[in-house]
């Protein structure tokens, strides 16, 4: 335990205690971010490694156990290791008993990867003789013994470099702060008529409000646009509904970060996805964002 430091008003004032030691494997599809989130981890102080062999993680963790300089530690496993990761699940067993672990899943749907890859102009890890779609379905076969005993899931479709650092370092970050900043969430307007989000874990539907698209004078415009915003606003069933999703989500989300949940994908819809689910879906990000939740929104049918 450590020692207290005396004062001159001879009050003792704790020392703050050490961060425990910590080992997390990062895992996941290729194009999914993995080199971001370890670079992430690194600049987090974590002494980072990449591919590291299957058989020598259990000796990696013993070591960092017992290293009086390295208490927490990042490395990536991913589809290089072969046929031998269905062996994962026994190994991270091992290596639990040794050190706390958490394994980080990265993913994404496989529109973003392809766009990805054809960004990049790197073939796929599993080789140049497929395409890239059988190559991702294949890895994500061959990742599914990993991806089953992963602590934590995230989807990294929307995310861009510089938002997936941010949620790492949320995330990891050893420093003290509010639980709510150790999950992320995106609100995002979409429209019935371009077909439902597939990666959105609560929906919504606003096609119940008063159509702004009927009123010549909002048709071109947006429910960013404060005439609109204004207009959807006036209705007593708009208040009604933000308030009761609002006190149901402030329900929700500390049950979701108790599990474990990193990552929350809200999808609000009205018909188009220009007029009513844009103005709903800024104003829950708001409320959300002063309740203490870090939210951003995003706009899917939105004209650009």
């Amino acid at each position: 335990m450590a020692p207290a430091v005396r004062s001159r008003k001879t009050k003792s004032v704790a020392l703050s205690k050490p961060a425990p030691r910590e080992l997390v494997i990062l895992t996941g599809l290729s194009g999914a971010g993995k080199a971001s989130a370890l670079k992430a981890f690194e600049d987090l102080g974590f002494y980072s490694v990449d591919n590291l062999p299957l058989d020598l993680i259990p000796r990696f963790a013993d070591l960092v156990a017992k290293s009086a300089e390295i208490t927490h530690a990042a490395l990536v496993v991913d589809v290089r290791e072969g046929s031998r990761l269905h062996r994962f699940p026994s190994i991270l067993s091992k290596v639990r008993k040794v050190l706390p672990t958490r394994v980080v899943f990265l993913e994404a749907n496989d529109d973003a990867l392809i766009r990805r890859f054809s960004e990049t102009r790197r073939p796929h890890p599993l080789g140049r003789d497929e395409t890239v779609v059988s190559s991702i379905r294949a890895e994500r076969k061959r990742l599914d013994p990993v991806r089953n005993v992963a602590d934590i899931l995230l989807d990294t479709t929307r995310f861009n470099v510089h938002e997936l650092r941010a949620h790492i370092n949320a995330q990891f970050s050893h420093g003290e702060g509010k639980a709510e900043r150790n999950l992320t969430i995106s609100v995002n307007s979409f429209g019935f008529k371009n077909g439902v989000p597939t990666d959105a874990d609560l929906v919504f539907d606003v096609r119940f409000l008063p159509n702004p698209h009927f009123i010549p004078e909002f048709r071109k415009l947006t429910g960013k646009h404060p005439r609109v915003a204004k207009y959807i606003r006036q209705f007593p069933q708009t208040a009604e509904f933000l308030d009761k999703v609002t006190e149901m989500l402030t329900f929700l989300l500390p049950h979701y970060i108790h599990e474990g949940k990193s990552y929350l994908t809200i999808g609000i819809g009205c018909t188009g996805g220009q007029h009513r689910s844009v103005m709903i879906a800024e104003e829950l990000k708001k409320r959300l964002s002063a309740a203490g939740y870090r939210a951003k929104s995003s706009h899917r049918d939105m004209p650009r």
